[in-house]
């Protein structure tokens, strides 16, 4: 159910976070190596990135086919850098659409947020309904919704604790044929990152460059650190910290 990935730090080039990597997002897409849910990532990508002094709002290229099969991202990737960026590959919710408003990124203001897993659609748009000047959903897809509720969330708390309520208001939500909801989010504005584990994996590595966060890891090198689950994780370029979502 998707693949995410979140840095930030020194600039890096989209092609070196989500590319190059031996076990990175490009091959994520097609071979993830602890999914869940799933087999593969091919209902569509996204990237979203910062670009200081030239713009508030962070940019984004979103795209409904598999990572693989744009050469357009390709030739572009490694001459685009950023201190901070998140990019998800996509497996569509079977009954959700597979178009680009339904493909993460998602962005309002200066946020960025990716969410992998599964939600009952209707009871999240039932809750965004209940929050009078929520903004509407881009998408009838069930991370839409989601997205929308951290927007109205985040206009009024901190970024760390509109995620966590969000993930405590939805955790307990099941699809009718009893299904569990599924929400590690990856959240940033370009500042920090702010990730959640809610029945998936979840892993980071700190570097003197900074911190990558991603839903596995990317290569085999050592000083990867897996996030318990039902956690929140707030990092900047100063330190790394966990807490329990349900304590």
């Amino acid at each position: 159910m998707c693949r995410h990935l979140a840095w930030l730090g020194a600039p890096r080039t989209l092609a070196a976070l989500t590319l190059d990597p031996p076990f990175g997002l490009l091959r994520q897409s097609w071979a993830p190596r602890r999914m869940r849910y799933g087999t593969v990532n091919a209902d569509g990508f996204g990237v979203g990135w910062y670009a200081p002094g030239l713009r508030p709002q962070p940019a984004r290229y979103r795209r409904a086919v598999p990572m693989w099969t744009d050469a357009s991202y390709a030739s572009f990737a490694g001459a685009v850098s950023s201190g901070c960026v998140l990019a998800a590959v996509r497996s569509a919710t079977v009954g959700m659409p597979v178009e680009e408003t339904a493909t993460a990124p998602f962005t309002h203001d200066t946020l960025l947020m990716s969410h992998n897993g599964r939600v009952h659609a209707a009871a999240a748009r039932d809750e965004l309904r209940a929050r009078p000047g929520a903004p509407e959903p881009e998408s009838r897809c069930d991370s839409a919704a989601v997205a929308a509720l951290l927007w109205e969330r985040a206009s009024r708390l901190p970024l760390p604790t509109a995620v966590a309520d969000v993930v405590r208001t939805l955790g307990g939500l099941t699809e009718p044929d009893g299904t569990p909801a599924r929400l590690n989010l990856l959240v940033t504005d370009g500042t920090q990152i702010v990730a959640t584990t809610w029945r998936d994996t979840l892993s980071y590595r700190e570097t003197p460059a900074g911190v990558l966060v991603t839903s596995e890891p990317d290569d085999d090198e050592s000083g990867w650190v897996d996030v318990p689950d039902q956690h929140l994780l707030v990092a900047d370029t100063r330190k790394v910290t966990l807490s329990s979502l349900i304590s």
